[in-house]
Formats: structure tokens, sequence, C-alpha cells
């Protein structure tokens, strides 16, 4: 892993993921605070060789103690924080050379979409999107194209599909393409992507780990060494780096991550059900249903199907603007892995175009389930109207 502060507590890798979010990173010994104050600098003082000197290159105590943390809950070489989840993503595609063959999925997150379209345009890189359940296909496209980057996002947004990582990454691995993982919708408490061969882990930091809608954050993580030190390389050139107090709160929301998700998740667990029940909805895509096409495979590859879930329901898209704007408790906002309830139409958004129009995504937060059902009843109570 990356240089630590020599105070810290090493981590336990025998330990659970509740106990590493809570320990990790932490200073260690007599005196010490329980957990790094914001370490604000810049530079620091010519010392022992190897030490740090510039922070935009080595980092501060902050940086280090989530780096640390995020290596350990993800089974990584190391990890490294960004200023963005976007600056996480386009370091890694950064690692692509002019002509690039690339493999993404269909439904991927609109900003991995606007990036790829720049490097076809600008970059000329060869890409091929595909359907994420479709494993048959990902393991023909790999065989046959022979990529030089497969990415994956599982479970996808909006539309909450399954990948099978297992078998995409050994396919890639026999070909010699790379394969990073957006893992953020999963946290690394439900997937661990370098586990089941992936090159890269990628979060945005800003939802489930930062988990209070406060800061912008990416995170990277890798499995071998070499790659780490050319993500590293890339954020220092592109000044990509995460600002200190940003570090001290991603970690300190994955000290709580833990709490936080299986609380979500179990809610989302009974509204998906609830949703489900509804005649006034037509579809609900959440991987903790037994109807959902990837529930095996979710079984199979995720420890839970997570916190975020997407219906929709009868009328037109104008309709369920109209209806979600008689919510109170759930807040219509476009992010996602807070502790509060966010509900966004996605085919609202630009390069969200292609989605169901009456599609809704759901975040589901800490609120009590049964406030968060009747803020949905009264938006399905509106909708039921246009049947």
């Amino acid at each position: 892993m990356g240089e630590t502060n020599r105070s810290d507590s090493a981590v336990n890798v025998a330990m659970r993921a509740e106990t590493v979010a809570v320990t990790g990173g932490r200073p260690a010994g007599s005196g010490q605070s329980l957990n790094h104050p914001i370490h604000l600098a810049s530079n620091f003082r010519h010392g022992a060789p190897g030490g740090r000197d510039y922070s935009r290159a080595d980092g501060t105590d902050s940086t280090h103690a989530l780096e640390t943390t995020v290596a350990a809950l993800e089974s990584a070489e190391e990890a490294l924080a960004f200023g963005s989840g976007m600056a996480a993503v386009s370091a890694v595609f950064d690692l692509m050379p002019t002509g690039a063959g690339i493999l993404a999925p269909a439904d991927c997150y609109q900003g991995v979409a606007a990036v790829l379209d720049h490097g076809v345009e600008h970059l000329g890189w060869n890409v091929t999107r595909l359907a994420t359940a479709d494993t048959e296909r990902w393991l023909e496209a790999i065989q046959t194209t022979k990529p030089d980057l497969v990415w994956v996002e599982s479970p996808s947004n909006p539309l909450l599909t399954i990948a099978d990582v297992p078998a995409i990454c050994t396919v890639a691995s026999q070909q010699g393409a790379l394969v990073a993982v957006d893992n953020t919708f999963a946290t690394p408490l439900l997937q661990r992507p370098l586990t089941l061969g992936a090159t890269f882990s990628v979060h945005s930091a800003t939802k489930f780990m930062g988990g209070h809608s406060d800061l912008l954050a990416g995170v990277v993580a890798v499995a071998d060494q070499s790659v780490a030190d050319r993500l590293r390389q890339r954020r220092t050139l592109t000044g990509a780096n995460i600002g200190a107090l940003e570090a001290f709160l991603v970690l300190r929301g994955l000290r709580t991550l833990p709490v936080r998700l299986r609380h979500s998740q179990a809610s989302a667990v009974e509204l998906a059900k609830r949703l489900q029940a509804s005649s006034t909805v037509t579809a609900v895509h959440y991987p903790g249903l037994p109807e959902h096409p990837g529930f095996e495979l979710a079984e199979r590859t995720l420890d839970g199907p997570g916190a975020v879930l997407s219906f929709e329901t009868v009328g037109s898209g104008a309709d369920t603007d109209r209806a979600l704007q008689s919510l109170d408790v759930i807040v219509a906002a476009t992010s996602l892995g807070g502790v509060e309830t966010t509900a966004d139409r996605r085919a609202r958004l630009v390069g969200q175009e292609s989605m169901p129009e009456s599609l809704v995504r759901l975040s589901i937060g800490c609120e009590h389930v049964d406030d968060i059902w009747a803020d949905l009843v009264k938006v399905l109570e509106l909708l039921s109207r246009n049947k």
C-alpha cells in the first residue's frame, strides 16, 4: 500500500468489513486522537529520504487514512483518492492509448458515456456498448475484439442490472485486457471486484462512502502496484487530488457506512415489495426481488442487493414530474447514497433520454421505512388518476 503515517495502526486483514470501516487508518499509540483531524498542508519540511514533499503528489494524513481504509475494505494493493467521482473515472480512462478498444455497458452512468464519446471523437477509441446482463455477448466480444479495457457497471445505473463480473474478469484476463468495475452502488461492503479478478474498483465517494450529500470525491482501488503508480502519476499531473476536508469527511462517512447501508438496504427490500404490489407501478427494478432477471447472479456475486431501486409507473414523464412535486420526506434530487431518500426521473437528464419515460430511481436513506412509503403512496395515488 501507499505510505501512511507511522502512527497509524496496521489494518488487521482478518477483521470483518464492519470493523475495518471503523478502525482503518486511525492513529495508534497513547495520547493520539481517535481519528485524524483535518490535515491542511500544501508542503512539508524536508526530512528523511522518501518522505513527503508536496501534498499534490504525496497527500496528507487525511488522504492516507482514507486510502488505507478503502484499500483494506477492497482487498486492494492500494487505493487512490480523487477530487470527484468523475476525476477517478477519467484517471482510469486516461491510461488508454489512442485507438484503444473498449467494451462498456449500454446503460452505464451518463458521465462515463460522455468520456467514451469524447474518446471516440478525439482519440479514435473503438468502443462497443453491450447489454449489461448479456454475459454470452460480453465473453464473445472480449475474445473477438481483444479490448484494452473492459468497463463494467454492476449493479447498473439506473436499471439495476447485474453483470457476471467473475466470468467477465476471467475471460478478460485470458485476453490480457484490463477490467474496471464501477462499484459505487454496491460499495466494498457488498462487492469486492478485485477479489473477483478486476484490475480497478472505481467509486464515486460522493455517494454511499461520504453518505451525507456534502462533498465531491472519488476513489480507485487497484490490485497491482504498477497500475497504482500509473494512476498516481495521472492524478499528480492533472491535479485531481482530493482536498483534506473532503478526505476527512469521506473517512468519517465510511465509519458509519455499515450501519447506514444495512438500514437502507432493509428498507429498500421492503419498499420494492410494496411497489411491486401496487397497480400503479408497471415495473420494479431491484436485484433483491426473486422476479428480477439478475436475482440469482446477484445472490452469487453480491453480499446484498443494495439500497437503490428504480420503478416505472402509469402516466407520462410530465405526469411523473408533477407527482414527484408532492414529496415531503423524500427529496427530489439527482444524486444518491446519502442519509436522505432521493427520487429522480432519469429520462429528463441529458444522456438518459433512452430510459423509460416514467422511470424513477430511488436511493433509500435512513428514514423510517413507513414514512418513506407514505410519501410514495401520495405519488402513486396522483399517478393512478392517469390510468
